[in-house]
């Protein structure tokens, strides 16, 4: 790759851990919200509501409108949401009502959140790097050592300082997505689709059946990752009789950490391994590692096979950005914005599935994750099935 892209790329790889502060540092605040505000439970599940219903209506706009509003415009806009979003965070609950201050702060740093799950890895795409897979893969292993490196900070912050100084905590988390911004009003940043060709109309990508087969690839490949990763730390603190603090550790960022081992390890060595193949062998040892969660009697075993699952999901989401990258030539930043749209949407009905059955089956997690093993399932049907057409458009 030209050297003058590699800074656009490392502010791409920090773009992927503004997300992951977007998504994991509040959750390790919500007792303490709770404690401090005087907030019920109840309103706290509606935070959680909310920060991922307005991440997927950003990422429905911003499909439709990054392209006219400008790439550039975009991305600098979302640090500037992310980083707003945690300084108010600070501010407004002290200034209103601390449920309503807490709210205004969700939305809006879900709204720099949407944006960059929309906009990162098209420009990454469009760089010319030598290989797509690897590029991807590597930039979305930033993620997940943005989310390890959350909860680990944020943890021992809590343990030395204490959860009252939590806000000093959020403002030192803003000057991240702050500087990053920065450094986006510079970078060099190219088109994702060349020339005057111009990307497809939703009508024309809807009526390709290999974007409906990315779109289930996408749902699937999130569901697999958000289903055990979003109730790892329950499993960890029920299993092993531990503390929330050791849970978290334990489960999360154990995951955290396992997926972006694999999806680092695919960054370095994708050019020699072929990526469906991959992909087909990762959804298989995520069936394994979901049934031996599940089913194993020894606690210790079960939290083994949760951090395999890491492992085995680490290339699924990035691999399917690949594939459709690769397979639809000019599916533009609508495609990218409308499989951003499906992944969230795994990442809505993975954790609920898992929780409904749970609590059908009188609070058993292992009945739950069991009945998740249908995501693993329904990707490896998915990867085999035949493809006679490998590229559109």
């Amino acid at each position: 790759m030209n050297d003058k892209y590699t800074k656009t790329i490392y502010a791409c790889f920090t773009g992927y851990i503004v997300q992951a502060i977007v998504n994991n540092f509040a959750p390790l605040l919500f007792l303490t919200f709770a404690a401090q505000y005087g907030i019920t439970l109840g309103r706290i599940t509606a935070l959680i509501a909310v920060n991922f219903g307005v991440q997927l209506s950003v990422d429905l706009i911003s499909a439709f409108t990054a392209d006219r509003i400008g790439y550039r415009r975009c991305i600098v806009a979302a640090h500037a949401f992310a980083a707003a979003g945690f300084v108010m965070m600070t501010l407004l609950p002290e200034l209103m009502d601390p449920f309503a201050g807490l709210l205004i702060s969700v939305i809006v740093y879900a709204v720099g959140g949407g944006l960059l799950e929309v906009l990162v890895s098209p420009i990454v795409e469009a760089l010319p790097t030598s290989n797509k897979e690897k590029a991807m893969s590597m930039l979305h292993s930033f993620y997940c050592w943005g989310q390890a490196g959350v909860v680990l900070l944020s943890t021992a912050y809590f343990i030395f300082f204490g959860t009252s100084s939590w806000k000093l905590l959020a403002l030192m988390w803003a000057v991240i997505p702050a500087a990053n911004m920065i450094v986006f009003t510079r970078v060099p940043i190219l088109p994702l689709i060349d020339g005057d060709k111009g990307g497809m109309s939703l009508k024309e990508l809807l009526s390709r059946p290999l974007f409906w087969l990315m779109a289930l690839m996408m749902v699937m490949s999130a569901a697999c990752e958000l289903s055990l990763s979003q109730w790892a730390s329950a499993f960890a603190e029920r299993g092993l009789g531990i503390s929330k603090t050791a849970g978290d550790l334990a489960g999360p960022m154990f995951f955290a950490l396992l997926m972006g081992s694999s999806r680092a390890l695919y960054g370095k060595l994708g050019d020699r391994i072929n990526l469906r193949a991959a992909m087909l062998a990762s959804a298989a040892l995520c069936l394994a590692a979901y049934l031996v969660t599940a089913l194993s009697p020894y606690p210790l075993i079960s939290l083994i096979g949760c951090g395999i699952c890491g492992f085995s999901v680490g290339i699924m989401w990035p691999g399917s950005f690949s594939t459709a990258a690769a397979s639809i030539r000019r599916g533009g930043t609508l495609m990218f914005g409308l499989l951003a749209l499906a992944g969230d949407l795994g990442c809505s009905a993975g954790p609920a599935v898992v929780g409904f059955v749970a609590e059908r089956a009188g609070g058993e997690l292992g009945a739950g994750i069991l009945a998740a093993a249908v995501f693993p399932a329904a990707l490896i049907i998915l990867l085999i099935l035949p493809r006679s057409r490998r590229k559109e458009g």
